[in-house]
């Protein structure tokens, strides 16, 4: 089985002009672009991102000039805008969003490590990529025991995509606090960006999180995998339409992040698109496991 996330195709109108919609995304305060910035129609399967250099181009069609946009990026504000203004002024502002994290204190983690959700290249049996739209794809793990933990290391596993001629892609890592209301993913615990690669003919990749002595929240925490949208990710795959069967090429942005089926009911998937979270549940045949991404998270308790 193959799995893909939110494969939909948006047809317009053949009377409705393409367009190109493109600018550059600026810090309000320090006028420096920023890279990796989301940015969506909403109500819609149409967004890019920005690259290294904040710039971003997507070719639309002229109905969507009347749509809002959506704006987010790590660090910053998230921006709701009439599509008509950007398309203007080709420049956009963001905020830097303040708030305030909990203490962070560097000590010695002493104690046992543990792996929660412990898998295997061979546990591979699927895998979620992205078309049409950036998304963010975020896997729960709960805060089991009342001993202190800290995050020490995170592991993603990847699937590889014959038509990804590139040698490597790059994808965001993002580490989330519990709502204690929705129980969905909240504020970022984590301001850095943390930018990995995923390199072609390797299973996976790891990183070290000592450095960011971040402790694990009591209500546990979501570990996010987000797609950017930007030209070194994308490929072209040709595709079957679901409808009428018909072969179509479709654009896509790797990675393709692994996938496995758990019988852990803990682990909860979410999925970030359009400006809100979503609960995504894909249940095994015998439904009793669920679809996961393939990430595994190394604690140290103290």
């Amino acid at each position: 089985m193959r799995l893909f996330l939110f494969s939909i195709f948006v047809s317009f109108s053949s009377f409705s002009q393409n367009i190109d919609f493109e600018g550059v995304v600026f810090d309000t305060k320090s006028e420096t672009p920023i890279p990796y910035v989301n940015i969506s129609f909403l109500n819609t399967l149409v967004g890019t991102s920005t690259d290294d250099n904040g710039h971003f181009i997507i070719e639309i069609s002229e109905n969507l000039l009347n749509n809002r946009v959506h704006i987010s990026s790590l660090g910053y504000k998230d921006t709701i805008m009439p599509a008509e203004v950007i398309y203007k002024t080709k420049k956009l502002s963001l905020v830097e969003e303040t708030y305030e994290l909990d203490e962070v204190v560097v000590s010695e983690k002493l104690g046992d490590a543990i792996v929660l959700n412990s898998i295997a290249s061979y546990d591979i049996t699927s895998g979620f990529d992205s078309s049409s739209t950036p998304w963010v794809l975020a896997l729960y793990f709960p805060n089991i025991g009342a001993s202190k933990k800290y995050l020490k290391n995170a592991t993603i596993f990847f699937r590889d995509q014959n038509e990804f001629k590139s040698g490597q892609s790059k994808f965001r890592l993002r580490f989330y606090a519990v709502d204690p209301e929705t129980k969905k993913p909240s504020t970022d615990l984590v301001r850095k960006s943390l930018i990995l690669e995923s390199i072609k003919g390797n299973d996976f990749t790891s990183i070290d999180l000592d450095a960011l002595s971040v402790e694990m929240p009591r209500d546990g925490i979501y570990v996010g995998l987000e797609w950017l949208f930007i030209p070194y990710n994308w490929y072209k795959k040709e595709d079957k339409n679901n409808l009428t069967n018909a072969s179509m090429i479709e654009d896509r942005f790797a990675p393709t992040f692994g996938g496995v089926y758990s019988e852990n009911q803990n682990y909860k998937v979410m999925i970030y698109g359009m400006g809100e979270w979503q609960e995504f549940n894909v249940k095994s045949k015998g439904n009793n496991k669920n679809f996961i991404p393939a990430v595994s998270l190394k604690v140290v308790k103290r």
